[in-house]
């Protein structure tokens, strides 16, 4: 099963570091916070990625077409061209990059990415948020419960829109937050069968708006609660809380070794 990774934005709302590179690219511990998303994934096994890109989107092509420069000690001999890699680092990923447009909204990419997941089931994350969420039990619960959608729901702070859940986890509104709600929202570590290409019109289409209102409408939208950590990286200030969790050694969404 492949994962599909939304990389594309400006990432405004953290431009002291955004302006220079995606925020996908923000790096924690020295790697971006898209290498951790992987390796989260990658713990689990699954290693074919499809990441959707638009701003700055060469930053991330370099990465990659990059890799052992970041993560390798190297000896360049000049006078034969020759470049050696030492203690090989290597990942078992390979990464499909794809250009989704500079100004296409998150529903957009996802419509652009269909022909690198074909009609298969498929995860689907953001690219600025990390957790330590159980993969294997949220693919579990998406198969047995046969709906189109599966959310990864996490409680935080009133920041984004409201999900209302009701008996067995089937979600009954997806909307925007106001003053009497709780705090339960989407997550992002989603799973998603291929009909939800049909709940996408094209570029202008947000994922949190009609597509996922209107699998809620149709009951076809469930939620995996998560109680375990996660944090997105929305500002310089969340930025610092990650970098020092990983500086401590406590990071809790480092699952590999």
């Amino acid at each position: 099963m492949k994962v599909v990774i939304l990389a594309g934005g400006f990432g405004t709302r953290i431009s002291e570091e955004s302006y220079l590179r995606p925020k996908p690219m923000i790096e924690i511990g020295e790697r971006p916070i898209l290498w951790h998303i992987m390796k989260e994934y990658s713990h689990y096994g699954f290693n074919e990625f499809v990441i959707c890109l638009g701003y700055k989107q060469h930053v991330v092509k370099e990465f990659f077409a990059d890799y052992f420069l970041h993560t390798s000690d190297i000896t360049f001999d000049l006078a034969t061209n020759e470049m050696i890699v030492h203690n090989n680092v290597a990942e078992p990923w390979k990464v499909t990059l794809v250009d989704t447009g500079l100004n296409t909204m998150t529903g957009g990419r996802v419509k652009r990415i269909r022909p690198y997941v074909g009609e298969e089931p498929f995860m689907l994350t953001y690219g600025d948020g990390v957790a330590n969420v159980d993969i294997p039990a949220l693919l579990t619960f998406h198969k047995k419960h046969g709906k189109i959608a599966t959310i990864t729901t996490v409680n935080v702070g009133q920041r984004f829109g409201i999900i209302d859940v009701g008996q067995n986890g089937v979600i009954n509104a997806f909307r925007e937050k106001n003053e009497a709600d709780g705090s339960l929202i989407n997550g992002g570590y989603m799973v998603m069968n291929p009909q939800v290409f049909d709940y996408i019109q094209g570029d202008d289409t947000v994922l949190e708006k009609e597509p996922l209102e209107n699998l809620a409408r149709d009951g076809q939208l469930m939620a995996y609660h998560h109680t375990g950590f996660w944090q997105c990286m929305d500002t310089q200030r969340d930025k610092k809380r990650l970098e020092d969790m990983w500086n401590a050694g406590k990071a809790p969404w480092k699952i590999w070794e």
